[in-house]
């Protein structure tokens, strides 16, 4: 098992470690966008999420199985549960409100406001007190995410509950973060983890879409492109540098970081499905940058 205070040392000796990792974070993080519009073309959001699920941790098991301690059931009992929250009520809940017809727009950017939810959650549970210089940050974090987002909210027709499955989900993800920080000192290696939660989720989503059809998934170019894209860039990247930068440094820096997936995944759009950029979605990455930058460094 990987000593917490060895990497904790080694983080505060490399000061570009964290402008590294935030980087692929917020890269991993955005890029979500990119395989689910590819595959949600070919498959309803249960099956897409139980095959990238399944996928991603038959891909891990492996060396999960030959790297790395051997697990206590209770180990594994926990980790469990945190593939249950971080995984199937986070992406789970996100999706079946976009079935409701929640508008993605509002799904998205209560999906962004998550470190918000974290920062506020840090210091009752970790103790981790955030600064005046933080908080200003943070609340400049928000306005900026809430430009980028503005000209794709509306409220739509869903059904009361599932604008609330939303915030749940996202209030869920938070403290499963806030959980993962505060019981770093069990924690075991990143591949191990990420296994359990992926396996966890899958047999989940697999049930889900069992109600809805069959598990067979649809042989064609978009769905394994769409697949490829979520398992090895949006599952594996963005949560094992997620988790790793957890062990690493404060909760609320980690997350602030996310508050630059919106820009960010407006650029995908931009880049590889020729969506329009306009003026406002500039101004609001500039005013987020700064937000982000004052969260981190203070």
């Amino acid at each position: 098992m990987t000593d917490i205070s060895l990497l904790s040392a080694t983080a505060n000796r490399h000061p570009l470690l964290w402008p590294l990792l935030a980087t692929l974070l917020i890269i991993g993080w955005s890029s979500g966008f990119v395989g689910i519009r590819y595959a949600n073309q070919e498959a309803g959001v249960m099956l897409l999420l139980f095959w990238r699920t399944l996928l991603s941790g038959l891909i891990l098991l492996p060396f999960a199985l030959s790297i790395g301690p051997r697990p206590s059931m209770r180990t594994i009992k926990d980790q469990a549960l945190f593939g249950i929250m971080a995984v199937f009520l986070y992406l789970g809940g996100f999706a079946l409100a976009i079935e409701q017809k929640v508008p993605t727009g509002l799904v998205a950017l209560i999906a962004d406001l998550l470190p918000l939810a974290i920062a506020a959650l840090s210091q009752p549970v970790l103790g981790e007190r955030l600064t005046r210089r933080q908080w200003l940050g943070t609340a400049i974090a928000v306005v900026g995410v809430l430009i980028v987002s503005f000209d794709s909210l509306s409220f739509g027709t869903a059904p009361v509950w599932a604008y609330g499955l939303t915030v749940g989900s996202m209030l869920i993800f938070a403290v499963a973060s806030v959980l993962h920080r505060r019981r770093k000192t069990q924690a075991m290696p990143v591949h191990q983890s990420l296994c359990i939660h992926t396996l966890t989720g899958s047999v989940l989503f697999g049930l889900c879409a069992l109600t809805q059809g069959s598990l067979s998934p649809p042989l064609t170019r978009d769905f394994a492109v769409g697949m490829i894209w979520l398992v090895f860039i949006a599952t594996f990247l963005a949560y094992a540098v997620y988790y790793t930068s957890l062990r690493l440094f404060p909760v609320a820096k980690v997350s602030a970081a996310i508050y630059l997936s919106p820009p960010v995944t407006m650029l995908w759009a931009w880049m590889l499905f020729s969506e329009p950029l306009t003026g406002a979605m500039f101004a609001g990455l500039a005013v987020t940058l700064v937000g982000v930058w004052m969260t981190s460094r203070g």
